[in-house]
């Protein structure tokens, strides 16, 4: 595993100089330690309050952010609404018609997709993280989202932390088609890792549903639609033209810098922390964003 973390292992105190803070780290990372966006795999929630920056994991879950790029593409959230708030849990969004008849046709999408829970963790490009975790045998990053793997099985999957986006379904599992999308606004409900098909994570935005008013309904739904959000459109990056794009670079999770982030985390040495931790929930790992630096 990492020196860093094998010395907190052996009960060894990094030096002075490693204990860096995690702004300091993050000020010190080179161009390599961060990737851009993938224009191909960014979603824009376009809403009066601002834009959320949605990125999405098709080597997770490939046949629904096939069927998100063709809604998006066809502008079927265009006019929708967010419907539910439920504190300490989800933000959602999608057709808010109660009819079946009156709901939004999706044109090209697709009705029926299977269900993603996980995938083979054969070839995946899995970075572990060295506490143990409640949820699952392992926890780490993988392509830059939290996930989880178990060794036996040979499976992985995408792990609902803070911020990270899935796709509603009824209670057959291959019961999402991708139109009816929620946010984590809350705490981590592990709980339904391996049960619902998960997209991808907000990058950037979070604030922009975090501070929704929370519905009065049933599970967080408003009872009436004059207190819904009105989506002005949600679109993928590649379709918006390159001036209008938001520049996004997000922390890359399989570098020695990143490693040295989650040590950072993983135990403060600031004067204000009088004992550390030795520990770090999956959920609890920063995963940074920032306008990448100009040139020149």
């Amino acid at each position: 595993m990492l020196a860093l973390f094998a010395a907190q292992a052996n009960g060894q105190t990094p030096s002075a100089a490693k204990a860096r803070s995690m702004q300091e780290i993050l000020d010190a990372s080179k161009p390599s330690d961060w990737r851009a966006l993938d224009p191909g795999n960014t979603l824009y929630l376009e809403l009066a309050s601002g834009r959320v920056v949605i990125e999405l994991a098709p080597d997770f879950a490939p046949a629904h952010v096939a069927n998100l790029r063709t809604l998006a593409r066809e502008g079927y959230w265009n006019g929708l609404s967010i419907n539910r708030s439920q504190d300490n849990f989800v933000v959602q969004w999608g057709d808010g018609a109660e009819d079946e008849k009156a709901r939004k046709p999706l044109g090209s999408a697709k009705s029926k997709l299977p269900a993603e829970f996980s995938r083979s963790s054969d070839k995946l490009d899995f970075h572990a993280l060295p506490d143990r975790d409640g949820w699952a045998p392992q926890v780490g990053f993988a392509d830059g989202f939290p996930a989880a793997r178990d060794p036996a099985s040979k499976t992985a999957w995408l792990a609902h932390c803070y911020g990270m986006v899935g796709a509603g379904r009824d209670i057959a599992p291959d019961s999402s088609n991708g139109t009816e999308l929620y946010v984590v606004i809350g705490q981590s409900p592990r709980q339904l890792d391996r049960n619902i098909t998960t997209v991808g994570r907000v990058v950037q935005g979070m604030e922009l549903l975090s501070v929704l008013p929370r519905g009065t309904g049933p599970l967080g739904f408003y009872e009436k639609p004059e207190q819904r959000t009105a989506i002005k459109a949600i679109r993928l990056a590649s379709e918006v033209p390159q001036n209008e794009r938001t520049a996004l670079e997000v922390l890359r999770t399989d570098t020695p810098l990143f490693d040295e982030l989650v040590e950072a985390r993983r135990n403060r040495r600031d004067d204000f922390y009088k004992r550390p931790a030795g520990h770090i929930d999956l959920c609890n790992v920063p995963l940074p964003a920032r306008t990448p630096p100009a040139k020149g």
